[in-house]
């Protein structure tokens, strides 16, 4: 029946797994310093039910499913994976799983996607690996962006990736009139558009799930003479409180605003100077995605941007600009329908001047 969500028939339609494959689903657990929470524990729950489906779905194709990998969180997005994990009882290597594998699904508390994009570069070429990364998934998302026709998610995140790809730069003005540059030169755009088969070979493989975004790093400004025109003013709206985060050359230079969100970017962006990077520019189009205050899914929902980290995604700004693995971060910020902040317009514009309105009044004008 339309709209019910088919974990197995989902599983093969997005990774399409072949015989002779090795499979492994991997969580975070809680430690002293980052407890468990209510969704935590359900998103492992979860984990185990995915890894059952796995299970059937690889008996009936002929590859193999490893015990469930799970390892200490990190405490924060964008950093490494710990040296060691638990798999079947025993302590194991982290590398050694994640060299074994073809294909990983991580249900997590905090993103590895940077990480598991880390173990993509170290195995290139025929030695395929792809991976899931589902930090912050919810059970309840099966009904909603999981459930998207991901046919259409496909279609929408190439004519956005047409749009990209002869644009100079992006504008974007704000439901609160506040305007932002952003430089889309030395860059090349790519999709999430839950596609994850092993023949995938125009992106990185590695997917956010849900799907359902074209993204870019804007220009960081890493060629001599040529600094980076990512410019203006953007507000984030929350508790109440809109804080301004003024922009130059692609780094937050200043934070304007005297409550406590404010505060909290300030004393963020003091503590490690390198999560000033605006790391990030994307459009989410799953059109099932709801926005509830979870990043994951609120991001494929429409507009958001990201500072910190971006080498993952195609940028420069990696782990060793930062002052220690403990303060590296990226950081999604979004503007979707639902979100407290809003886009009036958001342009892409070529060097010639030439505008392909991507949003006009918080809507999409491209479908």
């Amino acid at each position: 029946m339309e709209g019910v969500f088919d974990l197995e028939r989902f599983l093969d339609d997005v990774f399409a797994p072949v015989a002779g494959e090795t499979a492994a689903v991997m969580v975070d657990v809680p430690v002293p310093a980052c407890p468990d929470l209510p969704d935590w524990a359900e998103r492992r729950r979860m984990a185990e039910e995915w890894r059952a489906g796995l299970m059937r779905l690889g008996r009936r194709v002929g590859f193999e499913v490893l015990p469930l990998v799970a390892y200490a969180a990190t405490g924060g997005h964008g950093r490494a994976f710990p040296e060691e994990a638990e798999m079947g009882g025993a302590r194991v290597s982290m590398a050694s799983v994640l060299d074994r594998v073809s294909l990983a699904l991580a249900l997590t508390e905090f993103s590895p996607t940077a990480a598991l994009v880390d173990v993509c570069k170290r195995r290139p070429g025929a030695d395929v690996f792809r991976a899931a990364s589902m930090p912050g998934i919810l059970k309840r998302m099966e009904r909603t962006a999981l459930a998207a026709d991901y046919r259409e998610v496909a279609r929408r995140c190439r004519v956005l990736k047409e749009a990209f790809l002869t644009a100079d730069r992006a504008e974007v003005e704000f439901s609160t009139g506040h305007r932002c540059l952003f430089d889309l030169r030395h860059r090349v755009c790519e999709t999430d558009d839950g596609y994850l088969h092993r023949d995938k070979s125009d992106d990185i493989p590695v997917i956010n799930l849900p799907s359902g975004e074209t993204f870019q790093v804007p220009y960081e400004g890493e060629i001599p003479g040529d600094p980076s025109r990512t410019a203006g003013e953007l507000p984030v709206g929350e508790g109440g409180e809109t804080a301004v985060l003024r922009v130059a050359e692609n780094r937050i230079v200043d934070v304007v605003g005297a409550g406590p969100a404010a505060s909290r970017f300030r004393a963020c962006f003091e503590e490690d100077p390198a999560r000033a990077n605006i790391a990030e520019l994307a459009f989410g189009c799953n059109d099932r995605a709801e926005v509830t205050g979870n990043v994951l899914e609120d991001e494929k929902a429409g507009f958001h941007w990201a500072y910190g980290r971006s080498d993952h995604l195609g940028g420069v700004h990696g782990v060793a600009a930062f002052r220690n693995p403990g303060t590296v971060v990226h950081q999604d910020i979004v503007y979707a329908r639902g979100n407290p902040i809003g886009v009036a317009r958001a342009d892409l514009v070529t060097a010639e001047g030439r505008r392909t309105t991507v949003i006009r009044d918080a809507r999409y004008a491209l479908w």
